[in-house]
């Protein structure tokens, strides 16, 4: 049992899409959300800069005492998170696409993956792909620019539906039937995404997969706050703060003001 917060650390706003997935499953937690905006995208980055800022991230997470770290980024997950399981003390949860179910669901057996440069070229990307897509077509797309359009607040523009237009109208040749979104980021194009591709293909990102994972862990190792509940069942004494090293109005324009939360540069 534990009232400390659920850290959570992205290249930028992206990773609020898991937040909002956390919350809503697990809205007796308290959170810290980490928004490296400052150095986003990481899916152009050597691994090594991804690993440096990586540690970074999960450095000031544990300084605020956070019970359990979720690294919101695709790349940083593919490229660091193994590394930040052997030298920490703390729980982590990683993201990676969502391969296994859109695998498991296709019927044409070819699917699409919109992901980072960084998230493609990996190892583990790699290894999940042959270990779950075997006998399936994986088309891959590298959607450069997209993450620095959603940074600056541009995700509903017309640039972004062009660029969106461009990468996915190749890959529909492939007779695809399920889009795996892979990177963070994406969920906030899904209007978007529906616009331009037909109804016969599902749209599919690892949110949902991630919160359940969350509270499993939290679960396992007796860290679920079950002090957040009064005899009336009132949420209490839970906080969400969201930190950027940039500005912070994308990041509120992202949560909207419909959750109680405070806004912090870093």
């Amino acid at each position: 049992m534990s009232t400390q917060a659920i850290g959570i650390f992205d290249s930028g706003v992206g990773g609020t899409s898991i937040w909002k997935e956390i919350h809503e499953l697990l809205p007796n937690e308290s959170t810290i959300y980490l928004a490296d905006s400052l150095h986003a995208p990481y899916g152009q980055k050597k691994k090594e800069r991804i690993l440096e800022l990586s540690i970074k991230n999960t450095e000031l997470l544990i300084k605020k005492d956070c019970k359990l770290i979720v690294v919101a980024c695709n790349t940083a997950t593919t490229n660091a998170i193994s590394y930040l399981r052997h030298n920490y003390n703390v729980p982590f949860i990683g993201i990676e696409p969502a391969i296994k179910p859109a695998a498991l669901k296709t019927k044409t057996k070819a699917i699409g993956i919109l992901a980072t440069k960084g998230t493609l070229s990996s190892e583990l990307f790699h290894n999940t792909s042959e270990l779950f897509a075997e006998n399936i077509e994986i088309h891959e797309q590298v959607g450069k620019g997209l993450v620095e359009l959603i940074e600056s607040g541009k995700k509903d523009s017309s640039e972004m539906t062009d660029l969106l237009k461009t990468y996915c109208l190749p890959i529909l040749e492939k007779n695809i039937d399920y889009l795996v979104l892979g990177c963070t980021h994406y969920p906030y194009l899904i209007p978007q995404l529906k616009k331009i591709l037909p109804k016969t293909v599902t749209i599919i990102d690892s949110g949902e997969a991630v919160a359940r994972q969350t509270k499993a862990v939290l679960e396992r190792h007796d860290l679920l706050n079950l002090l957040a509940r009064s005899k009336k069942k009132e949420v209490r004494n839970i906080s969400h703060l969201f930190y950027s090293n940039k500005e912070v109005n994308i990041l509120q324009d992202i949560i909207g003001k419909q959750f109680k939360a405070e806004f912090l540069k870093f």
